[in-house]
Order: structure tokens, then sequence, then C-alpha cells
């Protein structure tokens, strides 16, 4: 695979960049900015993987990540947001977002999860993964969710979760049948404002609501078919 990592401080990213080259066979860039990222890829005929910091002076991932996917319809996104690691509230398997400090072993696993990916496969985000990392990034404006013919929105202010709605539900019902399906793909939009305020609760609570919910209806299920 070739991935380009794009993160403004040379010697965190040149320290990625060995760690790929030490344990992996995948060809991998460093460049320090978006402008520097867009004219790698107008001169480069593949990009499998994109490991970019979240936000940073010259960065804004998520755009990147967009733009590049036009580039690259197959692209993968891994994400380091400027949040430390220590303030994640929710642990989530199989994760792409990668705060400091960076754990070697997942990452490399969500880089080989990357490779296996079949062919034209989605960029997929777990929603809970996306909806914290956007709420540890204080980050406000609208966040599009969608699964198949399913689709949903979380609106923030200032990393607060305040509404959401899909075709059959608003507030939390929405945001708990938002994060029942598990694997999304997901746009970002930070001129978007909320046309009401539906939800109150700290959005870590109703995730970890949401997730053990999820859990115990699997359970439910899977002693159902044993039975």
């Amino acid at each position: 695979m070739q991935l380009l990592i794009v993160h403004r401080d040379s010697e965190m990213g040149e320290a990625l960049v060995q760690t790929v080259k030490s344990y992996t066979r995948h060809q991998c860039e460093l460049v320090g900015s978006d402008v520097a990222a867009l004219d790698w890829a107008r001169r480069h005929q593949q990009c499998n993987l994109l490991l970019t910091q979240l936000e940073a002076e010259g960065i804004n991932g998520l755009a990147l990540g967009s733009s590049l996917s036009e580039i690259f319809p197959a692209l993968q996104v891994l994400f380091f947001p400027n949040y430390p690691a220590a303030e994640q509230r929710l642990e989530i398997a199989d994760t792409k977002v990668f705060p400091e400090p960076v754990e070697g072993d997942d990452l490399l696993a969500a880089i080989e999860r990357a490779e296996n990916a079949r062919p034209n496969t989605p960029d997929l985000f777990h929603v809970a993964d996306v909806l914290q990392m956007c709420c540890l990034s204080r980050r406000s404006g609208a966040l599009q969710l969608v699964k198949e013919t399913r689709s949903g929105l979380a609106f923030l202010r200032n990393g607060k979760i305040v509404h959401a709605e899909t075709t059959a539900a608003r507030g939390r019902d929405a945001l708990l049948e938002m994060v029942s399906w598990e694997f999304v793909e997901f746009g970002y939009e930070c001129s978007v404002r909320p046309p009401l305020e539906t939800i109150s609760a700290a959005w870590h609570e109703i995730l970890i609501d949401a997730i053990s919910s999820r859990q115990q209806e699997t359970t439910i299920k899977s002693h159902r078919r044993s039975a």
C-alpha cells in the first residue's frame, strides 16, 4: 500500500514514518500541510491510506480527507486528534482515531485492517469513534452519518451534542438509533447550526448507555439462537 502521513510536527511525523517502515512493507511518505498533501496527490497515481492530524496550523484533516477521497476513491483515513489519549471516555474496538501518545500496536493493527479491506470498501468509522473525536475536539456544526440506505444528523455546539435526527426519531432516540448502526460513512459541515436543541445530557453518558444497550441486545439474540 501507499501511505501518506500529514503532520505539522516533523519529529513526530518522522517517528510515525519509521514505525510504518520498520514493521510493514508499505510505502510511506510525510508532508506537513494540506497544501503539501494536495501537491503530493497531483504527483502520485495512488494513495491507499491517509494518516493525518485532525487539526493543526495548515492542516484541516476532515477537509483534507474529503478532498483526497475525490482524487483517490478507495482512500481510507486515520486521524490524529489534538486532545490527549487520557481525555477519551470510550475505548472503541477497531478505532481509526489515535490521540497522543499513539499506541504503536493499535496503529499498526489499523493499517493492517486497511490493507485487508476489500477493493472499493467505503471508508467506515464507528459512530461512537466519530462522535467522541468531534466532541473532544470541541467542534460545532453538523455530522451526517450514513449507513447504507439510512442516514442521520448530529448537531454539535462547542463539543456538546445538542440535537440529533433520523428519518424515524429526534433527540436522544435518534442518537441511540445512529449508534446502533455501528460503522458508517460520515461528513462534517462546520457552518450548519441546529434547528432546535433536544439533548442536554453529556455526550459520553448517552454513548455509553447506547453501546451498553447494544451489547445487551446482541447477548440476548445470541442466547435465543443457542436455546
